[in-house]
């Protein structure tokens, strides 16, 4: 029996170990009826990831990009747009990032807006009599909750932006003229730097402390996963590094989910939900984080379709697990056969990492964070976006 039908087995009202859990709705007759409903929906999940978001943003209102009106026409940004356009020609990292932002097929730039509105307008409005009376609510969202999710998306940009900056100590003929890359990294940081200035200014905007903290707790979590990811991978021996998974979790974790777990907290502080609430979204941000971290991870390796020259990550989900499964000495024997000339054969690593059981272990562990962002959604009343949200899991855990 898989993980998923064990989960399904639970009764509603039950926590992972089994104890009673109090719900925070008050379910009505109707609520009552529609249980088996929602959960047939869920069970139903859109086969392509593009279809799942696009009925999640019907769902809250309009797409999450941070990318208004508003601010496409702000004269700082299309100041930015018009010097990343002398890049064009380039081989500047940071024409791959902007690319990405006005072509984003697979809508993963504006997974962390949308999820944050979901979870909002799946919580609803708190019973508190103080709860955003200040805000106005649209499509069972509040204003401020709305201003939440575009600072994550400005947040997660503006780190994107922010590693495109190129080590010019480690450039080669090959990368193109020395000062395109050096005029490249100035418009990345400016760039980068501008985006966290908006972010900042909006949070203070928003007049709650708790919210600036997690926010802020968030971004400090991400410059430290990512220096780790760094330093990393500057090591001359880093391919070799003994890192088992409960530690690529914990870095994964800062580098990768904290912003979204933090940011679902926020939303619930916003509408002045309690404790309880606040750590169930949570958890489904952090779960749900590293559940497609780890599916981004696995492509390389389950697409039909890989070109030889693919590249990967050596610390990726996979490698680690399967690295953690053989051992350090017989993956170093590894690494050495997949060399050819001083460098490294990916396509014939990733072939003896697939006859493994590093893939299939990744596989596993993708599903397991699948079904603990399902089980934190159990405290939260029936509902479409809770079923968007379920959905959102569904589409990131299928493999088949």
């Amino acid at each position: 029996m898989s993980l998923r039908q064990r989960l399904f087995r639970l009764p509603r009202n039950l926590g992972a170990s089994g104890s009673p859990r109090r719900l925070w709705w008050s379910p009505s007759l109707d609520t009552i009826s529609l249980v088996g409903s929602w959960r047939g929906q869920s069970s139903r999940s859109p086969a392509h990831w593009n279809q799942v978001v696009s009925e999640a943003e019907k769902i809250v209102g309009y797409p999450t990009s941070f990318m208004s009106l508003r601010c496409l026409l702000s004269d700082e940004l299309s100041n930015i747009a018009m010097q990343v356009r002398k890049l064009v020609g380039t081989q500047h990292p940071l024409l791959t990032t902007a690319r990405g932002l006005v072509y984003d097929s697979r809508h993963n730039l504006q997974l962390r807006g949308l999820v944050v509105l979901l979870i909002s307008k799946a919580a609803g409005p708190s019973s508190m009599k103080a709860s955003c009376q200040n805000y106005d609510m649209v499509s069972g969202i509040y204003s401020c909750q709305r201003s939440l999710a575009e600072i994550t998306e400005l947040i997660h940009t503006a780190l994107l932006v922010h590693r495109g900056i190129v080590n010019l100590n480690e450039l080669q003929s090959s990368d193109g003229p020395l000062k395109d890359m050096q005029f490249g990294n100035k418009i990345a940081i400016l760039s980068g730097d501008f985006l966290l200035a908006n972010a900042c200014n909006g949070l203070a905007l928003l007049q709650n402390t708790k919210v600036v903290e997690l926010l802020a707790s968030a971004l400090m979590d991400l410059v430290q996963g990512v220096y780790h990811e760094n330093s990393t991978s500057a090591k001359e021996n880093y391919i070799t590094d003994d890192i088992g998974i409960s530690t690529w979790k914990e870095q994964t974790f800062l580098s990768h989910g904290a912003l979204l777990a933090k940011s679902c907290q926020a939303a619930m502080e916003l509408a002045k939900h309690g404790a309880e609430v606040q750590d169930m979204a949570f958890q489904y941000g952090k779960h749900m984080a590293m559940s497609h971290k780890i599916n981004s991870d696995l492509q390389p390796f389950i697409k039909e379709k890989t070109s030889d020259s693919t590249t990967f990550h050596l610390n990726s989900a996979p490698v680690v697990l399967h690295q953690e499964f053989l051992g350090r000495d017989l993956w170093i024997k590894q690494i050495g056969e997949a060399q050819e000339k001083g460098r490294l054969d990916y396509a014939k690593l990733r072939e003896t990492i697939k006859a493994g059981k590093g893939v299939t272990s990744a596989i596993d562990l993708c599903r397991y964070h699948g079904n603990k962002a399902l089980e934190a959604l159990e405290s939260f009343p029936p509902s479409e976006a809770r079923s968007a949200l379920e959905n959102i899991v569904f589409a990131v855990t299928r493999f088949s």
